[in-house]
């Protein structure tokens, strides 16, 4: 274990919401550098966990702390790439403008002006340059993405949150897009906490996996918590794991449970 301090440590943490808990006796401690991927079904609480750590959604219980501290809106710490999502055609912000916004962390990656010469390296360093001045909705998915990674690392953070960023992009952009993200950890010491329903396209790069079903949570290597038994136990229903040719295919023992698992291997 690293003496440095974690961009991320979580001890015995619990989100819900009423009567509703998505889950509870959580720890995770992530170290630098160290590419951790969220998985489970719609409704676990992924989506949830990166609002906690954005500073958007107090836990309910336990502790979160982000480099030492506690989580706070806007943290200078904390990068983030939403969901793939379209842009109109007609907007006129540049790839450019959107890396620029990013160097203000205070409104995580809305507002300020950054330098042109520290957009200029950003936009390069994702392989972004010769796209720069072009307007986004004119960009394909796997394009806008490299964008949006750049712009969440305008503030050189501890810590990256990837929200699903592999929706709607075909193979090989999921590929390239994964491949970007990691080749940026590991240059820059960033650690990566990535939410997607896509194992494959990560599974080459993921260190540990946070697995959060129904009946509750696993933590550890691929290998070990990506197991008929494991996930069994963690969906309360029987489920299959098949691996070929270095790809993993999960297989529900039910419809309620097969759709949400299946997905997470397609």
């Amino acid at each position: 274990m690293s003496g440095a301090v974690p961009p991320l440590e979580l001890v015995g943490g619990r989100l819900a919401y009423g009567p509703r808990t998505l889950w509870e006796g959580l720890d995770l401690r992530i170290e630098p550098g160290e590419f951790v991927t969220v998985l489970g079904p719609n409704g676990s609480g992924k989506t949830s966990l990166l609002r906690a750590v954005l500073g958007l959604t107090p836990l309910t219980g336990g502790r979160l702390t982000i480099q030492g501290a506690p989580p706070r809106r806007g943290s200078r710490h904390v990068g983030y790439i939403p969901q793939q999502r379209l842009v109109d055609p007609s907007a006129p912000v540049r790839a450019r403008d959107l890396v620029r916004l990013g160097l203000d962390g205070d409104r995580w990656g809305i507002g300020g002006r950054g330098p042109r010469g520290r957009v200029d390296a950003l936009l390069a360093a994702v392989g972004a340059s010769a796209y720069a001045d072009v307007p986004l909705g004119m960009l394909s998915g796997g394009e806008q993405q490299r964008v949006r990674i750049a712009q969440a690392l305008g503030t050189e953070p501890a810590l990256l949150l990837c929200d699903e960023p592999l929706l709607s992009l075909d193979l090989r952009h999921q590929h390239e897009v994964t491949a970007l993200i990691d080749q940026m950890r590991r240059t820059r010491g960033t650690a990566v906490v990535f939410v997607t329903h896509e194992i494959n396209p990560v599974l080459p790069y993921t260190d540990r996996v946070l697995y959060l079903a129904p009946a509750g949570h696993a933590v550890g290597a691929p290998d070990d918590v990506l197991t008929s038994e494991r996930l069994t136990a963690l969906y309360g229903t029987p489920v299959e794991v098949l691996r070929a040719s270095g790809r993993i295919v999960i297989v529900g023992g039910d419809d309620a449970h097969a759709h949400h698992v299946e997905e997470a291997a397609e």
